[in-house]
């Protein structure tokens, strides 16, 4: 076997990146060497792989899913938003520069087809079969000429892509966006849509079967699968600009608290905040609650309130003091009350910034509850590291371009003998730029004890809690969904052999 396949979405947030995780994790477990794929991610939850490449985070976790490591040449193209205009550019795992919307769609953005297609020629010639996600709708006409992500990828891949377009029928509307979304295509890309997948059907499949009929006499594509609707399959998100601010991060149940009380985590909700995926880790444990926050009165009741990562450590910081924040965040460390920085929030809980790369603000000061002045280097920090913090084995990874200069407290993360790796603790304030460090079992037990502490809380973390095992118990659900509700031999088909032939065209087809 040596194939691949395009999933497609009719809007962003159709559940492309869930259904590819999938069918990824139902391939791999038919014993298939499988990989990942997306030419072109827009994100600020990104992941650092075992080379020191910058890739999203939705790559990362289908690569779990394919029980394989990262790669930068499954995500060859990152673009990290600093704003509504502009996003920074990582290319092959490292940032190239930054772009304007315009400037990268207009004439940056094809420059890169060759690349990708070099990449993902490269994952065809080492895996069975690599399950490509595309990004946005493939029918956004105005962006048809310079697309390497969606059609563009299809029909330019040798041998060229068969495309399974997915609709969130939760949404409305699901028969009409599948057709409408082959109609604005190119009589040359419609050959290459195979055809459809429902997500997020709650009902009687029955009542849905008369529509799917009419859907296949209008398009001459059948349906390869019903979806239900079930909570808690999110994989790690994707969009930097839009966060919900959901009530809890982990959807699905989660056992209760082992301790008499609960320990409340207030995360704050700063501009462009990047892999808020972090505090996943702390929702996943029994009788501990998260939620988003961008009110000083929702940090009244905190047990402990974490500030995340961001694309814009000053603006975030001038966002905390607007919305006053900033004020209780300081009254809070005064009081002995536990505060956690992450990345970003670890530069804004320092003395001062001097940043002439990201905001090119210059000298502008922090929340100084931290001995630490933060300058901001142009060579981005991309590691993996390992250390030791709070008598426990920590892992993470690092992304930031700001430098980090202790001058103070005591040694939040160490090496093996006892040297400081990073970070800082002052009191119940703690500081470090390493990302997923809380996937740490060991560690995330032993922080939350100690906030429990500080907090006067009677919490006992979960003896038995394993992220690692959650999250491969999260992906074997996606594969049982593809596996239960999807053709898997029609599916199957489609990898191997590519989009029947013959397929009709439907008019009117992508404006000239």
């Amino acid at each position: 076997m040596s194939g691949g396949l395009l999933v497609a979405g009719t809007t962003s947030d159709a559940g492309k990146s869930v259904v590819t995780a999938g069918i990824c994790r139902w391939l791999v477990r038919q014993g298939v060497k499988v990989a990942p794929f997306k030419a072109q991610n827009m994100s600020l939850n990104s992941f650092v792989t075992c080379e020191g490449a910058e890739i999203g985070r939705a790559q990362a976790m289908q690569a779990q899913a394919c029980r394989v490591e990262p790669t930068a040449l499954m995500n060859p193209v990152l673009l990290k938003p600093g704003g509504e205009q502009s996003s920074q550019v990582v290319l092959l795992g490292k940032p190239v520069g930054e772009l304007s919307a315009r400037g990268y769609h207009g004439g940056r953005q094809q420059k890169l087809l060759g690349t990708v297609l070099e990449c993902l020629a490269e994952l065809r010639g080492t895996y069975d079969a690599v399950i490509c996600e595309g990004a946005g709708s493939p029918a956004e006409i105005n962006l048809r000429r310079t697309d390497i992500v969606n059609m563009g990828i299809a029909r330019n891949a040798r041998p060229r892509l068969p495309v399974l377009v997915v609709g969130d029928i939760d949404r409305g509307g699901v028969f009409a966006s599948f057709f409408g979304t082959v109609a604005l295509l190119s009589r040359e890309d419609q050959e290459c849509v195979a055809g459809f997948l429902v997500n997020k059907f709650r009902g009687d499949v029955s009542l849905l079967e008369p529509g799917l009929d009419m859907l296949r006499d209008l398009t001459g594509r059948r349906t390869y699968g019903v979806l239900p609707f079930r909570h808690g399959l999110g994989i790690d998100e994707e969009d930097g600009l839009r966060v919900s601010l959901r009530g809890t991060v982990r959807e699905s149940n989660v056992a209760p608290g082992v301790g008499e009380d609960v320990l409340r985590v207030a995360v704050c909700a700063i501009p462009l905040m990047s892999n808020f995926t972090d505090v996943d880790a702390l929702a996943a444990e029994p009788g501990v609650v998260v939620r988003f926050v961008d009110r000083p009165e929702e940090l009244a009741d905190a047990d402990l309130v974490v500030i995340p990562g961001t694309r814009g450590t000053v603006r975030a910081l001038e966002w905390l003091g607007e919305r006053r924040l900033a004020d209780a965040l300081v009254r809070r460390a005064a009081e002995g009350r536990p505060v956690l920085g992450i990345c970003g929030g670890f530069q804004i809980l320092g003395e001062h910034i001097e940043d002439d790369v990201e905001s090119r603000r210059g000298h502008v000061d922090g929340l100084g509850v931290l001995p630490v002045r933060v300058r901001f280097a142009r060579e981005k920090t991309l590691t993996r590291p390992v250390g030791e913090a709070l008598g426990e084995r920590v892992e993470g990874y690092e992304i930031h371009h700001g430098v980090a200069d202790v001058t103070g407290g005591e040694t939040f993360i160490s090496d093996d003998n006892g040297h400081s790796l990073d970070g800082c603790r002052v009191g119940a304030v703690w500081g470090t730029h390493w990302h997923g460090s809380l996937e740490s079992d060991g560690f995330r037990r032993a922080f939350l004890r100690e906030v429990a502490a500080a907090a006067s809380r009677r919490f006992v973390p979960a003896p038995d809690t394993s992220f690692a095992a959650l999250r491969e118990e999260q992906l074997d659900r996606l594969g049982d969904l593809i596996e239960q509700h999807a053709d898997t031999d029609a599916l199957w088909r489609l990898i191997e052999s590519g989009a029947p032939q013959g397929l009709p065209f439907i008019p009117p087809g992508a404006p000239a």
